[in-house]
C-alpha cells in the first residue's frame, strides 16, 4: 500500500497522470528515511530539511504539514504494510500540484509515501567495500539548488549507468570547478592522518542528514579534526581512507580507486559510534 495525500491505496493504483509536475518538470522533492520498529531515524532533521527545501522552491506548505502529522502518516503507511516491527525504507515525495507550464497554476503540493523492507535493523559495514571512479561526463553545479533532495537527479542516473557499464560499484561526482562533490548515492568523507575531510555545501553536495550526524559525532572525537573544504581529485589517492554515507546504508567504505587501496579502520570506528548514537536516541524520535 502507498499513501497518496492521506489516502491509502494499493501499490498498483493509477493515481498520477501526465499532468504531474514532478514528471513534467522535476518540480518535486523527496526524503529517503530509515525506520526501525516504527521509530523514525533522525526525523527532525528530515522534516526541517524538507520544509527548508519547500520554501526555497517557493512551494506553499499546507497548514497540516506539521512534524506530528507527517510522522503519523508515515506510521500509518508502515502499519498498513505490516512493517511495524521491521526495518523499513520510506520515501516521502512532495511535488507541486498539477497545472501550468513552467509557471505553475498552483503553489500547493501533494505527497506520496512509499515503504519497502530493509534487511538489517542496525547499520552494518559492507566488508567488500566499493570500487569507485570519477564521473567526468557531466558535473554538478555548485550552489544552493544542488544541495536539495530534488527530483532532478539525471546526473546521478547517468553516473549509475556509467558505473554499471564499466564495472564500478559507485562513481564520484564533480562540480564545474572539478572538485569532488559526492558519490552517486551519498556524501563522501576522506581520511588523511588525523584529519577527516568532507566537501562543503557551497560546492554543491547534498545537504545529507547522515552527513550532519557524522559531522556532530566527529567533532566530539579528540583524536580527529573535521574539515569542511573543497576536495581535489588528486587528494583521493593520497588519502588513507574513503567512505560514503546516507541514512539507509549508514557508512560504506571505499575499497579501491584506480590503483589505490584503502583501509577501513575509521569507518568501523565511526559506524560503532553511529549505532550507539542511534540507540541512545540521537536526533531521532
Amino acid at each position: 500500500m502507498i499513501n497518496f495525500n492521506g489516502e491509502l491505496l494499493p501499490d498498483t493504483s493509477l493515481f498520477l497522470n501526465q499532468q504531474n509536475r514532478a514528471w513534467r518538470y522535476g518540480d518535486g522533492l523527496f526524503e529517503t528515511i530509515r525506520v526501525v520498529n516504527s521509530k523514525i531515524f533522525f526525523w527532525e532533521e528530515h522534516y526541517l530539511r524538507l520544509m527548508a527545501s519547500m520554501r526555497i522552491l517557493r512551494m506553499e506548505i499546507p497548514m497540516n504539514f506539521t512534524m506530528e502529522y507527517l510522522e503519523g502518516e508515515i506510521g500509518r503507511t508502515i502499519s498498513e504494510n505490516s512493517l511495524n516491527t521491521a526495518a523499513v525504507r520510506v520515501r516521502l515525495g512532495v511535488y507541486r500540484k498539477p497545472g501550468g507550464l513552467y509557471l505553475p497554476q498552483s503553489r500547493g503540493v501533494e505527497y506520496v509515501i512509499e515503504t519497502a523492507p530493509l534487511k538489517n535493523p542496525f547499520y552494518t559495514l559492507e566488508e567488500k567495500g566499493e570500487t569507485v571512479e570519477l564521473f567526468k561526463d557531466h558535473w554538478v553545479s555548485s550552489g544552493l539548488l544542488s544541495t536539495l533532495k530534488s527530483n532532478n537527479r539525471i546526473i546521478n542516473v547517468l553516473a549509475s549507468v556509467y558505473a554499471d557499464e564499466n564495472g564500478y560499484d559507485n562513481c564520484l561526482l564533480l562540480n564545474e570547478k572539478k572538485n569532488v562533490v559526492e558519490a552517486i548515492n551519498g556524501n563522501i568523507f576522506l581520511v588523511k592522518g588525523n584529519t577527516i575531510k568532507t566537501p562543503p555545501l557551497s560546492d554543491g553536495c547534498i545537504n545529507g542528514v547522515l552527513r550532519k550526524q557524522l559531522i556532530g559525532i566527529i567533532s566530539k572525537m579528540e583524536d580527529y579534526t573535521l574539515e569542511e573544504a573543497s576536495v581535489s581529485p588528486f587528494e583521493l589517492q593520497k588519502s588513507d581512507e574513503l567512505f560514503t554515507t546516507n541514512v539507509i546504508r549508514g557508512i560504506c567504505p571505499v575499497s579501491a580507486y584506480r590503483k589505490k587501496r584503502f583501509a577501513t579502520g575509521v569507518s568501523r570506528n565511526l559506524l560503532a559510534k553511529l549505532n550507539l548514537h542511534v540507540r541512545l536516541g540521537g536526533d531521532n524520535r
